[in-house]
């Protein structure tokens, strides 16, 4: 049925791109815009017999509406960026991978997030903002630094970890005997140095940039 107004919209020669019933028109003006809501609510409801969703619908700046999990970026050239809510979403599902790593393996924590960062890194990717991805990677390798720093547990077993990881005697003492909690020390010179990008690379963790 919404062929009809794919073929409607070409017929006017109007940008525009759907998926589903989830369509964004892109005209010159906000005149402009009033003009074609106005004629395409017209189209959906008399023509097709179809309810336009009002609380989803308006006319606005590309940067300031989300399409797919995406937005736009508009200063100087328009980049395709990933919109705040599918960010958050992001975020959420990491913390909920991290989080539950109570009687599951190193292997099989890389495991999971292996298949979801692939999944999200193939569909995001898309977009035109590496260094959104870039403070992503970073994140995400914090998270995974603090699972296990708490899975190391006792204050001895940390240390021993530490410096057979090559962090220095002094330096590995110093962190394991600080008051800050595991997120803070999770971008210490020490766990960076102990888990680097690289060893957590050679884990199975993708990054979101390549």
């Amino acid at each position: 049925m919404l062929d009809d107004l794919d073929r409607a919209l070409e017929r006017r020669r109007l940008r525009f791109v759907r998926y589903a019933d989830d369509c964004n028109v892109y005209v010159r003006s906000e005149r402009a815009g009033q003009r074609v809501m106005a004629g395409l609510k017209a189209f959906l409801t008399d023509k097709l017999k179809l309810k336009v969703n009002e609380a989803k619908s308006a006319v606005a700046e590309p940067h300031t509406r989300k399409f797919l999990g995406f937005t736009f970026l508009t200063r100087g050239h328009v980049k395709r960026r990933i919109a705040p809510k599918a960010l958050l979403r992001f975020k959420e599902r990491i913390r909920e991978l991290t989080q539950r790593t109570r009687g599951i393996s190193i292997e099989q924590l890389m495991e999971r997030l292996k298949r979801y960062l692939t999944g999200w890194r193939g569909y995001f990717g898309f977009c035109e903002t590496p260094s959104t991805l870039q403070r992503l990677d970073e994140w995400v390798r914090r998270r995974i630094r603090c699972v296990f720093w708490k899975q190391w547990g006792t204050s001895p077993n940390r240390f021993r970890e530490l410096t057979a990881r090559g962090v220095d005697r002094n330096l590995a003492a110093q962190t394991v005997g600080s008051p800050h909690d595991a997120w803070r020390l999770s971008n210490s010179p020490a766990l960076q140095r102990a888990l680097t990008n690289r060893y957590l690379g050679s884990l199975g963790l993708p990054s979101l940039r390549t």
